[in-house]
């Protein structure tokens, strides 16, 4: 089956669906750190894209690429099996400010644009669960959402979705999300979840995996006692050393690697103010809640709230913001390694590009963290894969 990825990011869905044995035709992301991240991963290394001669292989912006490619985009209907991807969450999440004049809510229309142009027949949509929540537009209450599926549906598509949660499917992580699926044929669009959840026991079988997957499970053989080493990437930083494997996640992220040092697993270089806060926080409860200043439960906390994991528990949903959580036991945010595996991508993926980054920037930039953050975890794009391949066998 042949796919195309728009607002790609890092390609997580892309590598869950080259693990599902899919071949993409070309991947749309903006971003020029996260696209480094997707070109050295799937491409350099596993020459998972048969990019167009027409196309320069290169971070594109989808209004860029419509403006510029329309024609050659054009000549692709009836070409494409597959069109994957939603547009960037921020503007929709619940977490943030959710302004309906936020420019990244106007990308679903290039996202709608790109569908009209290729035609093709089938599409999985991905984004937050705030994307079903009402916005006020043109005096109305709207949800984007609604709006989605009114234009498929004109557009002779037949249309399902809903909300998904990914610990349900071998993450380690209580990420919920919109998930949509449309198709041509109406058959394969109303069989589309009762299929992907029936596969799941088999494809946790296969892979060895038992749920819950816990985050001392996912991410037990990564503590800082494991042992340092200077980083290989940052000047006067340390890299995390790989401890025993403890459980079947962590051989499975481990399975295909050929370096004994671990991927962006740099340590952050906390003051030792900040070690005592982490610590009192750790203390407060035996639960993974939300501690927020209001609470008055410790001390010195400035920041609007901050989850303490535990080591028996699923973690919650990974953000692009690294002190939002502090590793279950070790006073310290966790890495961008450490963000990889409850995302599920494996350890042989490599980020690229800065680690973090801060202020006004955080809008535009994407460094590593933000790349892991924003992504589809990969251990559920396969089961998509998996799933949507075997309608085309059917």
């Amino acid at each position: 089956m042949k796919y195309i990825d728009l607002f790609a990011g890092s390609g997580g869905l892309s590598l869950g669906l080259h693990n599902a044995g899919l071949k993409g035709v070309f991947a749309v992301e903006k971003n020029h750190h996260a696209f480094e991240t997707l070109k050295y991963n799937l491409i350099d290394k596993k020459n998972h894209f048969d990019w167009p001669k027409w196309l320069e292989m290169k971070n594109w912006d989808i209004n860029e690429l419509l403006s510029k490619h329309h024609q050659e985009l054009a000549l692709l209907r009836g070409k494409i099996d597959l069109v994957v991807g939603g547009p960037p969450c921020q503007g929709f999440s619940m977490a943030g400010k959710r302004e309906n004049s936020d420019a990244r809510n106007q990308l679903m229309h290039s996202y709608i644009e790109m569908i009209q142009l290729i035609q093709p027949r089938m599409l999985f949509f991905e984004n937050v669960q705030g994307f079903t929540v009402d916005f006020k537009v043109n005096g109305k209450n709207q949800n984007y959402s609604t709006i989605l599926i009114e234009i498929l549906e004109k557009l002779d598509y037949f249309v399902i979705y809903k909300l998904v949660l990914m610990s349900d499917f071998g993450v380690p992580q209580n990420r919920k999300r919109f998930i949509l699926f449309a198709s041509k044929d109406e058959n394969i669009t109303e069989e589309f979840f009762d299929n992907l959840y029936n596969h799941i026991p088999d494809f946790l079988h296969r892979k060895d995996l038992e749920l819950p997957i816990t985050v001392s499970q996912a991410i037990g053989d990564l503590t800082q006692v494991q042992g340092q080493i200077d980083s290989m990437d940052t000047k006067n930083f340390k890299n995390g050393l790989y401890g025993k494997i403890g459980s079947n996640y962590q051989r499975l992220m481990r399975k295909n690697l050929k370096d004994d040092i671990p991927d962006s697993h740099r340590f952050a270089k906390h003051k030792e103010s900040t070690v005592q806060l982490f610590e009192q926080l750790m203390n407060v409860s035996d639960k993974a809640i939300r501690i927020t200043p209001s609470m008055n439960l410790v001390e010195g906390l400035k920041k609007r709230g901050v989850t303490p994991l535990k080591s028996n528990s699923v973690c919650n949903t990974i953000t692009s913001i690294p002190d939002d959580y502090i590793h279950y036991s070790e006073p310290r945010i966790m890495t961008v390694r450490e963000h990889a595996r409850i995302q599920s991508f494996p350890d042989d993926y490599e980020f690229k590009g800065p680690y973090t980054t801060g202020g006004e920037r955080r809008k535009k930039d994407v460094p590593r963290y933000t790349q892991v953050a924003n992504a589809i975890p990969p251990l559920f794009a396969e089961q998509v894969g998996i799933t949507i391949d075997s309608f085309n066998r059917s």
